[in-house]
């Protein structure tokens, strides 16, 4: 599976992509706005956004792209690694249910 994820800190790059690693997830991380995010995001299952850390100009590019192509998007206040490993279980069980 793939994940998207929209925001967080530079320095936890390779934390993040580490922890989803760990749960067999694939992921792409932007912290910052890359051109044409919305392009770049592709179809992966799942999009993230850490909300504070993120700029309103990202976030609607992938709101947008989320509507657009049916991919479920997660948001959390928080940047931490812990709250990435909550959101991968809510999405789990969101998959598992569906």
């Amino acid at each position: 599976m793939k994940i998207v994820l929209i925001g967080g800190h530079d320095r936890m790059h390779q934390e993040y992509k580490g922890i989803c690693a760990k749960q067999g997830y694939g992921i792409k991380v932007y912290t910052q706005m890359p051109v044409n995010l919305e392009k770049v995001i592709g179809r992966p299952d799942c999009i993230v956004i850490f909300t504070s850390t993120v700029s309103h100009v990202m976030v609607h590019a992938a709101v947008k792209a989320a509507k657009s192509r049916n991919i479920p998007l997660l948001r959390s206040h928080s940047s931490s690694a812990t709250s990435l490993g909550e959101i991968l279980k809510q999405f789990e069980e969101q998959v598992t249910c569906a």
